[in-house]
């Protein structure tokens, strides 16, 4: 069964202009593409998406990057999306990702790491609402 997950081409993948490469290899992965938009996020749109992460000692610096500059927000579609999206994405750390990871290929550092991704099916339906209505995905 083919299901729905979220993720994000971070502000410093962005930037550095990784944007095409990444979504081809998402792509080349057997993704289809449900929804994607360039977006740059308020600190308080960053705060209200990391709210589960309020707590944690990093939530101010992850906050500050993820509204410092563009990003693309997309809604992907592939059985067993959750996983495999992770799976593509590779580990949060670049320097302990698997070679032809995302991570390994484009982040620079844990905080920097290129992309993110839902870590559950339900956290991938809460993230896809927060950035898409149901209009927005084919």
């Amino acid at each position: 069964m083919s299901n729905l997950t979220f993720g994000i081409i971070k502000p410093d993948a962005v930037a550095k202009g990784h944007t095409g490469k990444i979504i081809d290899k998402i792509l080349a992965s057997g993704f289809q593409i449900r929804g994607m938009k360039l977006i740059h996020q308020s600190k308080k749109q960053s705060e209200g998406f990391y709210a589960v992460h309020a707590e944690r000692p990093f939530f101010g610096e992850l906050t500050e990057f993820m509204s410092s500059g563009a990003c693309v927000v997309l809604a992907l579609e592939k059985e067993n999306a959750v996983k495999a999206w992770r799976d593509l994405m590779g580990a949060t750390n670049p320097a302990e990702a698997d070679e032809g990871t995302l991570r390994k290929e484009f982040a620079s550092s844990i905080g920097e790491n290129a992309v993110h991704g839902s870590d559950s099916d339900e956290n991938a339906a809460i993230e896809i609402s927060y950035f898409f209505s149901k209009l927005e995905l084919v």
